[in-house]
């Protein structure tokens, strides 16, 4: 039997930048409920470049100290060529007369969700709860889930990732696709694995390659190349020949590095093509329309050459939650009112989070682009010119400040 459920606030997907606009909201005492279509928490991936902007943002919510106790900070970014085998860019990420410390620690992902989800009342996540269509009736949106379910709200959240219903409702296209495939594993280690605290990354020849301790005995790897596509549809049919192809393009790497792939589990390999929204649907697109927006994947699926999406869908959460804050400050506003400052807040969420999202995903797909790239003009520009260029769009990109939760 078909039942209505009435709610001020739904969010739709249990992911990084879902969980975190219900905690922001929550710490400023505004109820919502997030839809997940899963039957627990679902976790795509093994670990997360946490930067400095990120830890702002959970330390808006109230959590950073909680994920920093075991995860260790990373002491810099070192970039060589597998061209050359040459180191060709270092930066520290410590303080000195000309930049303030970077923060940036390599993070379990599931741990990031379970903080953050563990902070949040018990009910505030609705599990199994596909949405399968979205309706306008005044001043509400109607959800229809999977189950029969449908759900009248007065504010419709996306963060459902890169497949989002709901950017779909707004209009967006989807997201393109950059020719590029990621392979990404987690080593595990009995003991020291004798790496530097350091984020270490490796390009030329077609790949890019990089390696980021989380501690002593943890290690996130990842791996990006442009098959040919016979060898795309052999990757994708057999699980079992992403290792051996991973280690046959890598036969030039250190040999500490090449361990952390070689010890990584053949169950432990996950990849997938690589996606992202191009800078013009960025701008002529909807963020926000009415009582309805979009945020994290849903809103700026990236590449992974900044290490910049989940924090991205972290500093979401934090914004959004704040502007909305300002919308439910008065219970008692008849709902036209009501409707209208909603709409405005969410106005102005997009208008802070439309250009981060650009000038973040289209340096991500640049960077990439030119790391990736095999032409002779572009291997000399990319490693005797542009190295301090690039190694600097990381910091730079981290450098921005989402802001606090008012109140909080």
């Amino acid at each position: 039997m078909e039942r209505e459920i009435v709610q001020d606030i739904v969010i739709v997907g249990a992911g990084i930048a879902g969980v975190t606009t219900a905690l922001g909201l929550h710490r400023l005492g505004i109820r919502s409920l997030v839809l997940e279509s899963s039957d627990s928490l679902r976790v795509t991936g093994f670990s997360l470049s946490i930067w400095q902007n990120a830890w702002k943002a959970l330390d808006a919510v109230g959590v950073g100290d909680k994920l920093r106790h075991n995860h260790r900070r990373l002491h810099g970014i070192v970039t060589t060529s597998l061209v050359t085998g040459k180191q060709i860019a270092a930066k520290p990420f410590k303080s000195t007369e000309n930049q303030e410390g970077i923060e940036i620690r390599c993070v379990q992902r599931t741990k990031v969700l379970e903080v953050l989800v563990n902070e949040l009342p018990k009910e505030t996540i609705r599990y199994s709860s596909k949405v399968v269509g979205i309706e306008e009736s005044g001043f509400y949106k109607i959800l229809h889930l999977a189950d029969g379910t449908t759900i009248k709200t007065k504010v419709l959240i996306g963060m459902d990732g890169v497949n989002s219903l709901v950017a779909k409702w707004l209009g967006f296209k989807e997201p393109s696709f950059t020719g590029r495939f990621a392979i990404r594993g987690f080593a595990q280690f009995e003991s020291n694995h004798g790496l530097e605290l350091k984020f270490m990354q490796f390009f030329g020849n077609g790949v890019r390659v990089g390696v980021v301790p989380c501690n002593e005995t943890q290690v996130h790897w990842f791996f990006t190349c442009v098959p040919t596509s016979q060898e795309l549809k052999e990757l994708k049919e057999d699980r079992s020949k992403l290792k051996p192809y991973v280690l046959k393009n890598l036969e030039n790497m250190p040999s500490a590095v090449r361990a952390c792939i070689e010890i990584t589990d053949a169950d432990g390999f996950l990849s997938y093509a690589l996606r992202y929204r191009q800078a013009w649907d960025l701008m002529m697109g909807n963020v926000s329309k009415g009582n309805v927006c979009v945020g994290g994947d849903a809103l700026h699926p990236m590449t992974p050459d900044l290490g910049q999406g989940a924090c991205c869908a972290l500093e979401d959460g934090i914004v959004l939650a704040r502007c909305l804050a300002e919308a439910f400050s008065n219970e008692k506003e008849e709902e036209e009112v009501q409707f209208k400052k909603i709409e405005e807040s969410l106005k102005k969420y997009a208008k802070e989070r439309k250009w981060r999202a650009v000038d973040v995903t289209t340096t991500a797909y640049m960077l990439g682009s030119i790391q990736q790239a095999e032409s002779k003009l572009v291997t000399f520009v990319r490693e005797n010119i542009l190295p301090a260029f690039m190694a600097g769009q990381y910091l730079k990109k981290a450098g921005y400040d989402c802001g606090k939760l008012n109140g909080y």
